[in-house]
């Protein structure tokens, strides 16, 4: 039965559902173009996955083609909210290092062939140049490759600062602490009363139950679960880059279909199986503050589950102490928390219409950070003015 409205119920153009990144960026898609926009957020602050990740804007790991695009546009939206918000951000890129020689082969394999052909702003590292590179203290390590069109933000920053930006230069409306309950032909019913909406966004991360539950039950989507630690160096230093190390070769569409990394994953299989069990490979992000965010682990269930493993921190503690070259200091423990991939399609994202003026957004990878503000864009052209979503 259809919601009930009075003529006074609060109006606006573009409603969306979700205050993460996903959610930001479509409200600035659509204010930007004059549209009236009003978030929703269930919570009274963004609590999910666009607070809780390494603030990474991952250009150089997106596979060849629209993820590429898509990454290289949401570059250039970043670097002008940097300008326009005041967002601290790292733009000295990535440094990717080869604890082994399958590891440097794969990376000397993207930057001679992919690279080249797809246009991606990586390089080899020179041996006299990582050598060098801070001090010497990465000189153990086979190679390196920097991927110098990669950006880093400090997430639990950035978000607020952006809606901050979104409210004052945009005007759109935040209703933070308000659950949408239902949504029927323009009526949005929240805990704070019902609205009207020309349109829907809905952007609510991985929950998938609330809103769009048909639509969602057949794609039949995931959770990762993932377990993260910020750290500080015993003898702290100014690193200016993100980290990465070949294992991220396997994990990111960038590297993983090449030949080279079949290799890499058989012998990783069989020197270090854990890593692969459990899905780690070393992400490490610094902070405005001096010390650094490291991570990743990867558990995939229907539910993340509430519980760490200790042995998996103990893994992540390893591989960060032995890349970086120190001992570290654990400050603070928490779990990140992304939609995964679904048992219906390898597709990063989906865009679901079940309704002609709603449209649900949902991330199946841990690349909103990286793909997101383009792919709002991406989303409010293909409503207002028909242009074509991205094929993936």
């Amino acid at each position: 039965m259809p919601m009930t409205t009075t003529q006074t119920s609060p109006h606006t153009d573009v409603a969306i559902v979700g205050a993460g990144i996903l959610g930001l960026a479509h409200a600035y898609a659509f204010a930007r173009r004059g549209l009236r926009v009003t978030v929703f957020e269930r919570s009274g602050t963004p609590l999910g996955a666009s607070i809780r990740n390494f603030g990474m804007v991952l250009v150089t790991g997106q596979p060849p083609g629209a993820m590429h695009a898509l990454a290289l546009a949401s570059r250039e939206i970043w670097l002008g909210w940097a300008r326009e918000a005041g967002l601290h951000t790292r733009r000295s890129g990535s440094l990717m290092f080869a604890r082994s020689p399958a590891e440097a082969r794969v990376m000397e394999a993207f930057t001679e062939t992919r690279a080249r052909e797809s246009g991606y702003d990586a390089a080899m590292l020179p041996r006299a140049a990582l050598n060098d590179l801070y001090d010497g203290r990465f000189r153990k390590h086979h190679a390196a490759m920097h991927g110098r069109a990669d950006l880093q933000v400090f997430s639990r920053e950035a978000i607020p600062a952006l809606i901050s930006y979104l409210r004052r230069a945009h005007g759109v409306d935040f209703r933070f602490g308000t659950l949408v309950r239902k949504i029927d032909d323009g009526v949005i019913d929240t805990t704070a009363g019902a609205w009207r909406a020309e349109h829907v966004v809905v952007c609510a991360g991985h929950d998938y139950l609330s809103l769009l539950a048909p639509a969602l039950a057949a794609i039949d989507p995931r959770v990762c679960r993932l377990q993260m630690l910020r750290v500080r160096l015993a003898k702290p230093f100014a690193l200016d880059h993100s980290v990465l190390t070949g294992l991220s070769c396997l994990h990111y569409g960038a590297f993983s279909d090449l030949p080279e990394a079949a290799a890499l994953h058989d012998e990783i299989a069989t020197r270090e199986p854990a890593l692969l069990e459990h899905g780690i490979h070393l992400l490490a992000s610094p902070t405005p503050a001096g010390d650094l965010i490291i991570g990743d682990s990867h558990d995939y269930a229907e539910d993340p589950s509430p519980f760490n493993a200790a042995s998996v921190d103990d893994m992540l503690l390893a591989l960060a102490q032995d890349t970086l070259g120190g001992e570290l200091e654990v400050i603070e423990r928490w779990q990140g928390v992304y939609g995964a991939r679904t048992r219906t399609s390898d597709a990063p994202f989906s865009v679901l219409r079940p309704a002609a003026n709603i449209t649900g957004v949902f991330m199946h990878s841990g690349v909103g950070m990286s793909i997101g503000p383009a792919l709002g864009e991406r989303v409010a052209a293909h409503l207002l003015d028909g242009a074509a979503l991205p094929k993936v």
